[in-house]
């Protein structure tokens, strides 16, 4: 059953199952994507007792800004914030963090300056906290063309393109980025629902513009991304999960990613999965989460 509870700016819609008394496991969806990634992990988890909490983020789903007035950001600060105060709002003092793409972005900056909240971290391609003084150095053409929407992103006509045309350019980035998985229109089109929040367009548009420099951002998170930008190493538990296919930041990007961590620290290649990790290897996702709680 969905929930609801006040959480710092935003009204947060959420789905928690499980024993309240387990251990809190919290999973985090990414861009272009919703809780309904985490489907088939979240009773494998409930059947070895955890509690288990997906919230949307925010600009997704049900999850509303409770001010007109608050920026639209979707800077990586502000999914950090939103993550911490979602915990306090439900008084989870720390539990294990599991995400991939904008969710394990917020759960690896939340493990990196705030490592007593995190008991153990599942990421996604592992370090996932980005380096925006540092977006200005291209990558090699190869990987570059991958980035083709964050592009697309930065100019008026994809900001555009994505508010008149945001089921076709999610299903597209869908198909690339999980070119092995075969999804059906009814699994893609419960998440794209979701696409349709009023913020959906702002928020995404802004967290591709903040990431290269290109907008500025909430001024309440100016500290924040100030100690991100110096790339905080992450020293709770960690198992970084990758997929062999992923067709939007190949395996081979985390490979030297053990460098920024100072505790226990193990990578996973998850072989015919591509971005979207928990969907299409649900039993290695839940896994992963297992062998930290």
């Amino acid at each position: 059953m969905l929930k609801r509870v006040e959480a710092g700016a935003l009204s947060v819609a959420y789905l928690e199952r499980g024993t309240a008394d387990g251990p809190a496991v919290l999973l985090l969806h990414g861009f272009p994507y919703d809780v309904h990634a985490y489907d088939d992990v979240v009773p494998l988890l409930v059947a070895a007792g955890c509690r288990v909490i997906t919230p949307y983020l925010r600009g997704y789903g049900p999850t509303r800004f409770r001010s007109a007035d608050t920026p639209r950001s979707g800077q990586q600060a502000a999914l950090a914030h939103d993550l911490l105060s979602f915990m306090d709002a439900l008084a989870i003092q720390s539990g294990v963090l599991a995400g991939y793409d904008w969710g394990g972005r917020a759960a690896c900056i939340a493990a990196a300056l705030w490592p007593e909240r995190v008991r153990g971290l599942v990421s996604g391609c592992g370090y996932n906290i980005q380096d925006i003084p540092g977006s200005i150095r291209p990558a090699t053409p190869e990987y570059e063309w991958r980035l083709w929407y964050q592009y697309y992103f930065h100019s008026e006509r994809g900001r555009a393109g994505l508010e008149q045309n945001r089921y076709e350019l999610c299903q597209l980035l869908w198909k690339q980025w999980s070119p092995t998985w075969r999804v059906d229109e009814a699994t893609f089109a419960r998440t794209a629902a979701s696409f349709e929040n009023p913020d959906f367009v702002p928020v995404v548009i802004h967290s591709y513009r903040h990431r290269f420099a290109l907008a500025p951002g909430d001024p309440a998170f100016e500290d924040t991304e100030r100690r991100l930008a110096a790339q905080p190493p992450i020293a709770v538990p960690t198992v970084g999960l990758h997929g062999s296919d992923n067709g939007v930041t190949p395996a081979a990007a985390s490979e030297t990613h053990a460098r920024f961590f100072r505790g226990a620290y193990e990578r996973r290649v998850i072989p015919m999965a591509g971005h979207n990790l928990p969907q299409e290897a649900p039993r290695d996702f839940a896994a992963a989460v297992l062998a930290l709680v």
